[in-house]
């Protein structure tokens, strides 16, 4: 059971060559590791820095030229049984890290980390404390409390906490600038454009489509200069939801990617809008770490402030969760939010000439 003092962490391994953060999360979960990721590499400038994400996702790591190395843990769409995990362990220990870092608590992430050969093993307590192994997993652990803040902001403070230094969670990224000229040509233009991410992975964290479709079409008849682009997965329902939609709007979109971009050019699309919509998926947290201003919906459930960013160029809206859609959230808030950061974002580029 790891006994050594938490703040000094950072001072015990500040000489170190070859550092993991592992997590195994998904889209959202991986781009919210980016400033603990930040403060690592600004923490260890000589190390090798490595991460481990969900397979599906590593190429969101992209945008983090300054990670030496990606490693993806398949969890989609479904993860392996433990015994599957051997081979995974001895890459790990193969690999000599003399630091591991959990911050989500996981059980199967936690024990990668603690058969993982390193000498130090930083975790997070998990919220219910964890399995009787959990702790031997670990030689520190640290304690930040759940659901209080954004998840990132959380990470962030964990490393406080283990003695890393830094003032303020920082991210910077860079999108490939293949992806960027990708984009650009499929989206016909250099910026400027409002995306709207209409779906979800189910209905219950989505508007009603008929509402929706009366948004777009108020925001259309306010700002018919606006170029509206509209994106979705690449599986059947949101195809298909995506194709009644459409057929629902009483203008025609500039652009519909029905699941045709990759994840760098999404990102890179959400980064060169000047507004982004959507409910609580992954482009959400695309635009929070491009950003992007944006206008959010989500239905109560426990872990939303964990996932609910908050910002001046954010907007977000919080209604009842509904098999047929969320509740509760009129036209008039989110056009209202809409026109504000457009007439904030109007502001901006009018400073600049």
């Amino acid at each position: 059971m790891p006994t050594k003092d938490p703040s000094r962490f950072f001072d015990e391994t500040s000489n170190v060559r070859r550092v993991l953060l592992l997590d195994l999360g998904f889209l959202g979960d991986s781009i919210h590791l980016l400033p603990a990721l930040w403060t690592l590499r600004q923490a260890y400038p000589e190390a090798e820095l490595h991460v481990m994400v969900a397979e599906h996702v590593t190429r969101v790591m992209e945008v983090a030229p300054w990670v030496d190395k990606v490693w993806g843990y398949p969890r989609y769409p479904k993860g392996p049984k433990w015994y599957q995990d051997l081979g995974r362990i001895r890459q790990l220990r193969d690999a000599k890290f003399d630091v591991v870092i959990n911050l989500n608590g996981s059980d199967r992430s936690s024990i990668l980390t603690g058969l993982s050969g390193a000498r130090w093993r930083l975790g997070r307590v998990p919220q219910d404390g964890g399995p009787s192994f959990w702790p031997l997993m670990f030689t520190h652990t640290i304690e930040v409390p759940y659901h209080t803040k954004l998840i990132a902001i959380q990470r962030w403070e964990c490393l406080k906490l283990a003695g890393f230094p830094g003032e303020k969670p920082e991210m910077p990224i860079e999108i490939p600038a293949p992806s960027m000229t990708s984009m650009i040509e499929k989206a016909g233009g250099d910026g400027g454009w409002i995306h709207v991410s209409p779906f979800t992975t189910a209905n219950y964290r989505e508007l009603p489509t008929h509402q929706l479709s009366k948004v777009l079409g108020e925001i259309h008849r306010l700002n018919p200069s606006s170029k509206i682009i509209l994106s979705c997965a690449p599986d059947h329902r949101e195809q298909q939801k995506m194709g009644v939609l459409i057929s629902q709007l009483d203008f025609s979109p500039w652009r519909v990617f029905p699941g045709s971009l990759d994840l760098m050019e999404l990102t890179a699309l959400i980064q060169k809008s000047r507004l982004h919509l959507g409910g609580d998926t992954g482009s959400l947290h695309i635009a929070w770490m491009c950003g992007t201003p944006s206008v959010i919906w989500f239905r109560h459930f426990d872990g939303l402030p964990d996932w609910r960013p908050m910002g001046d160029s954010i907007r977000s809206f919080v209604g009842d969760q509904d098999e047929a859609g969320i509740r509760g959230i009129s036209n008039v808030e989110i056009l209202e939010a809409v026109e504000a950061l457009l007439d904030k974002k109007r502001g901006e580029l009018v400073g600049k000439e």
